[in-house]
């Protein structure tokens, strides 16, 4: 049977810091995390620290999320699947200047359906909170990204702590609520996403790489990166502002 937990985490201490490597450098993160971080719980390969993403962006017509308009600059509604398996996640990411608010709820594959605009979800639906905020906010399919990741994670006195580094980032243009089809488009080639998750202050390992490889941190976003790549926005005076409900 699917887990359906609903998991929702709000945090003025979780931060993220995201850089854009190239792919010599990515390799040397790459060893030296291995070296002084353990696997991720998930991962597989011979490191057992691997696995692949898909994540389905929602956007309105105007592509209010991907100009970063009012209220849309804040959230991103999306939908995530781990390699091939039947179980899904309906998330929301929301951000503020001192807050980050996620909220994550599992599902099985099948219940993508259920955000169609001809469905009538059941009101004990687990992902029922998500479908209300894509239709009061009138958000579609854009795209689906996929790409590889490496994990590992360690410890700190304030709390967990993870490095990620995504690679073989690709793009397919969709209005489909689903996983397949469409033709991909290769997104940032030759370049490499790495990212430190932590919690209170930056741990000293982390500064000390940053300080090694004179890392430079700056704002990535995967949606926003495929959507350039497949050049699917609409010019910005193109479509009217949308006025959302509040997030």
């Amino acid at each position: 049977m699917t887990d359906h937990r609903d998991v929702r985490h709000a945090s003025r201490t979780t931060r993220e810091i995201k850089f854009l490597l190239d792919a010599s450098t990515a390799d040397t993160v790459r060893r030296w995390a291995r070296a002084h971080l353990t696997p991720d719980a998930y991962g597989g390969g011979p490191s057992r620290d691997e696995y692949t993403t898909s994540t389905l962006y929602f956007d309105t017509p105007a592509f209010d999320v991907y100009y970063r308009r009012g209220s849309f600059g804040r959230s991103k509604y999306r939908v995530r699947r781990y390699g091939a398996s039947d179980v899904v996640f309906f998330e929301r990411k929301l951000r503020t200047s001192d807050l980050l608010v996620k909220r994550r709820t599992a599902g099985g594959i099948d219940e993508l359906a259920m955000l169609s605009p001809d469905a009538t979800p059941a009101s004990a639906w687990a992902a029922r909170w998500f479908e209300r905020r894509l239709r009061r906010r009138g958000l579609q399919p854009v795209c689906r990204v996929s790409y590889h990741r490496m994990a590992r994670v360690g410890a700190t006195a304030h709390g967990p702590m993870r490095l990620t580094l995504d690679d073989h980032l690709t793009a397919a243009a969709t209005a489909h609520i689903g996983f397949a089809g469409g033709t991909t488009t290769p997104v940032a080639p030759g370049q490499v996403i790495l990212e430190f998750k932590y919690r209170g202050g930056i741990p000293a390992i982390f500064q000390a790489l940053m300080t090694a490889l004179s890392l430079t941190p700056q704002p990535v976003s995967k949606y926003r990166l495929a959507v350039a790549a497949l050049g699917c926005a609409p010019p910005v005076e193109s479509h009217p502002v949308s006025s959302p409900e509040r997030t």
